[in-house]
């Protein structure tokens, strides 16, 4: 059975679907089967894995609205050990038909279930907002991972998540639990960076991880070459620091 891990954070720009994806390349380069289910309407885990969104023959759309199984929308990537149910451009509208929905919250998790034997790990890069698409990822998971830049701004909206995280806990997947939380865009000259990662390990002792990911040119660079950094360049920090991460990843889910 896989373990399903939510990677969430509503505010945008935070690194989440760069760690989706490099994360999921390097656990696979590891042995490790897995499955990315991007649902972002904007798709950027899916073309960031080298997936033309125009040409889908069923997306994570289908999956969540029913017209097509789990099985039916996981296509093999190119990269070693990790399949993706990619997003389409129609994932923009599916707030609105979900909230017309029975067992609205519940869709994702009940299309996984019957594939989640196939797989060692899977991974739902969620939408920078807390309305009905997240809260199917959030109900389909086990633990979250919450990744957070290291900015000013970055606590801002982290009470807002874990009081959404508390409801879903109450209401719908008592369950879920925090798998960690990574810190993003590290830049250890900083005197901002230090104070944003001390007040961070305070909100979340023990949660936080020990690797953190540096900014990096060819992080930004690889998605615009359809590739995850480590395909990408071999050599450079961004792949070292999710390699590291991937290690650290696995050796808490021994």
């Amino acid at each position: 059975m896989a373990k399903t891990i939510a990677v969430v954070n509503q505010k945008g720009g935070v690194g989440k679907t760069t760690s989706a994806v490099n994360l999921a390349a390097a656990l696979g380069s590891k042995g490790k089967k897995i499955l990315l289910v991007d649902i972002d309407p904007q798709g950027n885990t899916t073309s960031g894995y080298g997936i033309n969104k125009k040409g889908l023959d069923a997306s994570s759309y289908d999956v969540l609205t029913g017209t097509k199984s789990a099985k039916e929308a996981t296509v093999k990537t190119e990269f070693q050990n990790v399949w993706l149910i990619p997003s389409g451009m129609e994932l923009a509208g599916a707030e609105i038909e979900l909230a017309e929905m029975s067992k609205r919250e519940s869709r994702l998790k009940n299309a996984l279930s019957l594939i989640n034997s196939d797989f060692d790990y899977i991974f739902l890069d969620c939408p920078p907002s807390l309305g009905l698409i997240t809260l199917n990822g959030l109900c389909a998971a086990q633990t979250l991972l919450v990744p957070i830049q290291c900015e000013f701004y970055a606590l801002e909206g982290l009470s807002q998540l874990i009081s959404t995280v508390r409801t879903v806990k109450r209401l719908y997947n008592p369950y879920i639990e925090i798998e960690g939380v990574l810190l993003t865009m590290y830049d250890g000259r900083l005197n901002l960076t230090q104070q944003v990662v001390d007040e961070v390990k305070k909100a979340f002792p023990k949660k936080v991880y020990s690797t953190f990911i540096p900014r990096n040119v060819r992080l930004s660079e690889a998605p615009s070459y359809g590739q995850p950094v480590m395909y990408y360049d071999k050599s450079s920090k961004g792949t070292k620091a999710y390699d590291a991460l991937a290690d650290e990843f696995l050796r808490n889910n021994r």
